[in-house]
């Protein structure tokens, strides 16, 4: 399987000439092209940055075959903004996932995780976060440190943004044990920013592995 890293928490995983893309935000330029190319969207949660629902509602309307899971939340927005006419067809596109199901999508077998965004502060609420854990191999935990109590080959971790701590991304490391760690959400460090999660989460500081840092459109083999 390969996994290619897009700017922010967005990724395409591909094996067998198919693709699924997860979490094309707002942050994310490519997502609309990304979309086009998909055979099928998870999202993670309802957060902008992880769902641009224009360009999902849009692609859904162009290619009558992409199917879309993601939280309650997410296809709950995507159904109140399809016409009466349509909701048939469009609703058995919308997949609904909860932690703990289980499913096939396009030759990929997935597993769902968590179920709650990370605090970010005690007055704003937290909503559904669902990690993906994809063909048993990569782990997509969205905005959440929630281990999901299987082998994780590859991490992908979230480094940046308001409910992040490098402290909690070491101990989710460690309590994941995953064999390799790459960099998502780190849209909003400086190069200094990404100095310090070298040197705290990378194989010399608190994780003993290497942070692998992908630019937007890299890739590498799960």
């Amino acid at each position: 399987m390969k996994l290619t890293k897009y700017d922010h928490a967005c990724v395409t995983l591909a094996k067998g000439g198919r693709t699924i893309l997860v979490d094309p935000g707002t942050f994310t330029p490519d997502a609309p092209r990304l979309i086009t190319e998909a055979d099928a969207v998870l999202i993670t949660h309802e957060h902008f940055d992880h769902f641009d629902d224009g360009i999902v509602l849009a692609a859904m309307w162009n290619r009558p075959g992409l199917r879309v899971y993601g939280p309650a939340a997410v296809t709950a927005k995507l159904a109140e903004q399809t016409p009466p006419e349509a909701a048939g067809d469009l609703g058995e596109r919308l997949v609904t996932v909860r932690p703990g199901d289980s499913f096939e999508l396009a030759g990929f077998a997935i597993t769902a995780h968590g179920g709650e965004h990370a605090l970010i502060h005690r007055d704003i609420p937290q909503v559904d976060n669902v990690g993906y854990l994809v063909d048993g191999s990569i782990y997509h935990p969205g905005d959440a440190y929630f281990v999901p109590g299987a082998s994780v080959p590859t991490l992908l971790l979230p480094t940046s943004g308001p409910w992040t701590k490098f402290g909690e991304a070491a101990d989710f490391v460690r309590a994941v044990r995953p064999d390799r760690v790459v960099q998502i959400h780190e849209l909003m460090l400086s190069d200094l920013g990404q100095n310090s999660a070298a040197m705290i989460l990378g194989e010399n500081g608190l994780t003993g592995l290497p942070l692998h840092r992908l630019p937007a459109g890299e890739s590498l083999d799960a």
